[in-house]
């Protein structure tokens, strides 16, 4: 249904919402999903929103999750704007068709941010291609760092996680008055997003919720409760309350988020150290997900479609300058590097032939990415399974001197957002819009069909890869050549 100005309407279970027509599409954003996170229900599981009556404006994103900047270093590659508000469990729809005749597919996005950081309003993650292209994009906001994920003893675990359940069935109960067929649901998410998609395959309470996944740059995981407890033992000691929700609920959200901010300069995702993240827990994850789905135990029947980034640590190694650190170590880094990923001296030695003239730090970044992501990836992938199993590579290099094929580089080729001016700050200038072409589309084929558009992984054998510099008609531009000659230098940034 529509206003008489035009503007598309739906009618979901707890009111009527308006968006807005953006060329030729219905766009619908902020729409509550659950209660706001505040008081009572700050450290509880979620709650359904509140019924309105009228019409509700769905024309803006609405409140993002409480969360603190990045580090300017990363702040410059990393588009994260922060909307302030209680309202924050929201998420926004672009469609093509509004009304529960089209039975149109769905992708449901979860984005990244280590846990702590993201949203659905990033500028990068607009739906549009995908609404262009036949499908119907949800992206969803959840409750980040020691909100979503801190572990205390009055308060459920994996708070975040309840969120995303909680979307999902937002999805399932809604998407039919917006043009979706909640039978065809794609859940799809990068970084810690993945790793949640990874969990919610495992996840009891999310059984039916969704018919087929894509985990991109993160692997099924949890950490031990010991390494996450600390993350709130040290807020506590900063902010001298005791170590359970009922004294954090009291304390001022710019408090809260002062004391994060200094915890989190212990933890990092490379080198490993207390985080913010998923733990195992009888109400939401009763064994670890990988081991559950490696084991068949779940989700047999719902097709994945995995992968990586060629260089993943470059993200994470390069704008500090630890890149430059480590080479400086040299062999005592990658001895570390194996011990603590498990390999052996042959394993090294392979790696090394499959990279020619790279440095101890790249050496050392795809042993610790190997042990996080592609090894982990390839278990979920190679699982004795009744669905099966897309393997891919991003190997395009960035514009961005220094950065190669780093974390979260494929994201404006998977949304085809690469014209939106924050995908230049990864990609720098001159990124190929036939590689978006080719990676969006496989992307939409798969929530369409089930399969991407290449034969499924048999448990060896190479990735599909998009962007390797096999690929002539994507082959990159001249800043991104520049990005080749200069991968082994420290990234300067504006």
């Amino acid at each position: 249904m529509s206003a008489a100005d035009g503007r598309p309407r739906a009618r979901t279970r707890h009111g009527v919402v308006e968006g807005r027509t953006e060329e030729g599409l219905a766009v619908f954003r902020g729409i509550p999903y659950a209660a706001p996170p505040v008081d009572a229900l700050r450290f509880a599981a979620p709650a359904p929103p509140a019924a309105w009556d009228g019409v509700r404006d769905a024309g803006s994103y609405g409140p993002t999750a409480p969360k603190v900047p990045y580090p300017q270093r990363f702040a410059a590659l990393l588009p994260d704007p922060g909307i302030p508000g209680d309202d924050c469990l929201n998420l926004n729809v672009w469609t093509p068709a509004t009304g529960p005749g089209a039975r149109l597919p769905v992708m449901v996005w979860l984005h990244g941010g280590a846990f702590t950081r993201g949203s659905g309003a990033v500028p990068v993650y607009d739906g549009s291609a995908f609404a262009r292209d036949g499908v119907v994009l949800v992206s969803a906001n959840y409750r980040l760092g020691v909100l979503g994920y801190g572990l205390f003893p009055d308060a459920p675990a994996n708070r975040g996680l309840l969120d995303q359940i909680a979307a999902l069935e937002w999805v399932r109960d809604n998407i039919a008055e917006f043009g979706g067929d909640p039978d065809r649901v794609t859940l799809f998410g990068e970084s810690a997003g993945a790793i949640s998609v990874g969990a919610l395959l495992a996840a009891p309470r999310a059984a039916g919720l969704f018919a087929r996944a894509a985990l991109q740059s993160g692997a099924p995981e949890v950490l031990p409760r010991d390494r996450v407890r600390p993350m709130v033992r040290r807020m506590a000691s900063l902010l001298k309350v005791p170590a359970t929700a009922e004294a954090f609920a009291a304390v001022p959200s710019d408090a809260l988020l002062a004391a994060q901010a200094a915890v989190l300069r212990r933890s990092g995702p490379l080198f490993g150290g207390p985080g913010f993240h998923l733990v195992t827990d009888p109400d939401t994850l009763p064994e670890e997900p990988l081991e559950v789905l490696a084991r068949g135990r779940a989700a047999r029947e719902i097709p994945l479609l995995v992968g990586w980034t060629a260089q993943e640590h470059r993200l994470w190694l390069a704008p500090s300058g630890a890149m430059r650190l480590v080479d400086q170590l040299g062999p005592l880094a990658v001895a570390l590097a194996r011990h603590r990923s498990g390999k052996d001296r042959l394993a090294v030695r392979e790696l090394r032939e499959e990279l020619p003239g790279a440095g101890p730090a790249d050496v050392v970044g795809r042993l610790l990415t190997d042990q996080l992501l592609r090894d982990p990836l390839r278990r979920l992938a190679g699982a004795d399974r009744d669905a099966p199993s897309y393997l891919y590579e991003f190997a395009w290099p960035s514009g961005v001197p220094g950065l190669g094929a780093c974390h979260a580089l494929e994201l404006g080729f998977v949304f085809d957002t690469l014209a939106v001016p924050e995908s230049a700050w990864l990609a720098g200038p001159d990124a190929p819009q036939a590689l978006a072409d080719e990676m969006h589309a496989a992307w939409v084929r798969f929530a369409v069909t089930g399969c991407p558009g290449w034969e499924p992984w048999d448990g060896s054998g190479p990735p599909k890869v998009f962007g390797g510099p096999e690929r002539e008609d994507v082959r990159e531009g001249a800043g991104a050549r520049e990005a080749r000659r200069e991968a082994a230098t420290p990234l300067a940034l504006p």
